[in-house]
C-alpha cells in the first residue's frame, strides 16, 4: 500500500469513515498512479480501512492501469455493463455496514450520487476534498523534480514566442509558432489554452487570442503552462514590442514591484493573506487598486488550480513544500494589461522561483 493511501486509510479511521469513493481523474492519479480522461464513463477509486482497495474504469483500459503500477483489483466494465452491478459485488466481499462515505461533492454527479445512495442506502456522505487537498497541497521532492521540468519548458515556450514577434503578425500566429515548437521537444499537452494577447487585448485578464496583428508600441501577454509526467507550469510574461510610452512602463514597472515583494514575503509562516496583501497595497498606493481584479494565485501541481487561493482574506499559514503561483496584474482599458507570474516552491528558508524567464521588462526590437 503506498503512503498516500496509508494517509487517507488513517484519516477514514480517525474520523469513523467506512469507504471513501472518489471519481475525480486527478484524485485517483494521484492515490493510484494511473491517470485517464474517461470522458462519459465512470471512474473510480474505492478505498476502504482495512480492506484491499479497487479501481474502476472502462474495461478497454484495464492493461494501461495496471501498466501504470496500480497492483491491486481493478474492475473493468464494457459499455453493455452496469458499472454500478460490478461496483456492488465487490462491495459486498469487503464491507457489510457502511454508516459513513466519503466523496469528492464538488465533483460527483447527481446521476452517481443516485447510484451511491442505493448501494449504501443508510449511510451518510461526507467531503473528501479538505483531506485530499491537504495532502495535494504539500509536496514531496519528486513531484517538485517533476514541476521543475515542466517550468523549464514553459520557460522556453516564452523565449520561443518572443523570436516570432514581428509587426503584422497575429496573436495567433505566434501562439501556433510557441507550440509547435513544444511539440518539437515532445511536449503532447499544455496546462491550459495558452494565451498570447497583444495591445488592448491584453487588458482581458482571460482573453482570447485572435487575429489581432502586433503592432510597435504594443505589451505582448503571453500566459502558459505544459504538462509533464501528469504535472502543470503556468507562467505569465508581458514583453514590449518596440518602445513604450510613460503609462505603461508605470503599469509594468508597478506590477513588476508587487510580484517580487510577494515571492519575497512567501515563506513559512506567513498567511496567505499576508502574501496577497503585500503586492495588492503596492497597487493600490500606486493608485491601480480598481485593475487588479482577481486573487494573487493559487496551488499548482496535478491541476492547474489546486488548493489554496491565495486571497486577501484567507488565513492559511504557508508551509514548507508548497508550490503556487504569484501572478499580481493591472488591466486598464485601452492603456495597457500587465501580468506578471512564476511558480515558486516554499522552502524552510523562503520561495524558490522555479519559472526563470527574466522579469524586467523585455523590449523586443
Amino acid at each position: 500500500m503506498n503512503q498516500r493511501l496509508e494517509k487517507l486509510q488513517t484519516w477514514m479511521k480517525e474520523n469513523d469513515i467506512e469507504v471513501s469513493f472518489l471519481t475525480s481523474s486527478e484524485n485517483v492519479f494521484y492515490l493510484s498512479g494511473y491517470f485517464t480522461n474517461p470522458h462519459e464513463r465512470l471512474l473510480a477509486l474505492v478505498v476502504f480501512q482495512e480492506a484491499e482497495p479497487f479501481l474502476v474504469c472502462p474495461a478497454m483500459e484495464i492493461h494501461d492501469a495496471k501498466r501504470s503500477g496500480w497492483e491491486h483489483e481493478v474492475i473493468g466494465f464494457s459499455d453493455i455493463d452496469n458499472p454500478w452491478e460490478l461496483i456492488g459485488k465487490s462491495l459486498q466481499k469487503r464491507v457489510q455496514h457502511v454508516a459513513r462515505v466519503a466523496i469528492e461533492k464538488e465533483h460527483m454527479n447527481v446521476e452517481r450520487y443516485e447510484h451511491l445512495s442505493q448501494l449504501f442506502s443508510n449511510a451518510a456522505f461526507f467531503s473528501a476534498e479538505e483531506k485530499l487537498r491537504e495532502l495535494r497541497m504539500i509536496k514531496d521532492a519528486k513531484e517538485v523534480k517533476i514541476i521543475e521540468e515542466a517550468c523549464a519548458l514553459a520557460d522556453y515556450a516564452v523565449q520561443y514566442g518572443c523570436s516570432e514577434i514581428k509587426e503584422g503578425k497575429t496573436e495567433l500566429d505566434v501562439l501556433n509558432a510557441l507550440e509547435y515548437a513544444l511539440k518539437q521537444k515532445g511536449v503532447t499537452e499544455m496546462s491550459f489554452a495558452t494565451m498570447v494577447l497583444t495591445g488592448a487585448n491584453a487588458a482581458s485578464p482571460h482573453g482570447n487570442p485572435g487575429q489581432t496583428k502586433i503592432q510597435k508600441g504594443d505589451l505582448v501577454l503571453f500566459d502558459l503552462g505544459v504538462v509533464v509526467d501528469r504535472y502543470c507550469s503556468d507562467i505569465t510574461r508581458t514583453v514590449a514590442y518596440g518602445d513604450i510610452n510613460d503609462k505603461q512602463k508605470d503599469i509594468y514597472d508597478t506590477v513588476l514591484k508587487a510580484q517580487l515583494a510577494a515571492v519575497e514575503a512567501s515563506k513559512p509562516g506567513a498567511t496567505a493573506a499576508e502574501v496577497d496583501l503585500t503586492a495588492r497595497k503596492i497597487i493600490s498606493d500606486a493608485g491601480y487598486d480598481e485593475y487588479f481584479p482577481h486573487r494573487l494565485g493559487h496551488g499548482l501541481g496535478i491541476s492547474i488550480h489546486e488548493y489554496p487561493s491565495l486571497t486577501e482574506t484567507n488565513q492559511l499559514v504557508i508551509q514548507e513544500g508548497m508550490v503556487y503561483t504569484i501572478e499580481p496584474g493591472i488591466y486598464v482599458p485601452n492603456v495597457a494589461g500587465v501580468r506578471i507570474e512564476d511558480d515558486i516552491y516554499i522552502t524552510a528558508d523562503g520561495a524558490i522561483t522555479l519559472t526563470k524567464f527574466p522579469k524586467e521588462l523585455q523590449i523586443i526590437k
